[in-house]
């Protein structure tokens, strides 16, 4: 936890952003919370990016210092929290129109983790299944009737 603490406090320097940070155990990894006033937008960045590009540099600083993998997860001003439910709450959009027309219903322009949340919103569905087609950057995610 220390080196984590020790990581992002030198990460932030380098960045010139003044922020607080916590950092606990989380499920078996490490949750960093920043909160950073006046520069939030600057850290999570176009669609997370800035704030993924975070998470994953302190994953591998950690692992290279370590020696093996752990779990980061970095979140700030609860971005995390409120994507997590507006995908939770697509998702279900997305079950319903399936339900309703009878129709697959396409999710595009999600990241992987964005698919996985939405796979798990409605994987206790009997009734809909969903799967990724596609290939990088046109990988999308499509929910439908059974």
């Amino acid at each position: 936890m220390e080196e984590v603490k020790k990581l992002t406090q030198e990460l932030l320097d380098l960045m010139g952003i003044k922020s607080k940070f916590d950092v606990s155990e989380e499920d078996g990894g490490v949750l960093v919370n920043i909160s950073a006033d006046d520069d939030t937008g600057l850290l999570i960045g176009r669609r997370g990016e800035t704030l993924q590009a975070i998470q994953t540099f302190l994953a591998m600083a950690l692992r290279q210092s370590r020696g093996d993998w752990v779990r980061v997860t970095v979140d700030i001003g609860d971005w995390r929290e409120k994507q997590e439910e507006h995908l939770r709450h697509l998702a279900d959009q997305a079950g319903e129109r399936a339900r309703e027309t009878g129709d697959p219903q396409y999710l595009y322009n999600l990241d992987a983790s964005q698919r996985r949340l939405v796979h798990l919103a409605l994987a206790e569905a009997k009734d809909l299944e969903t799967f990724s087609e596609g290939d990088g950057e046109e990988r999308y995610l499509v929910v439908k009737i059974k």
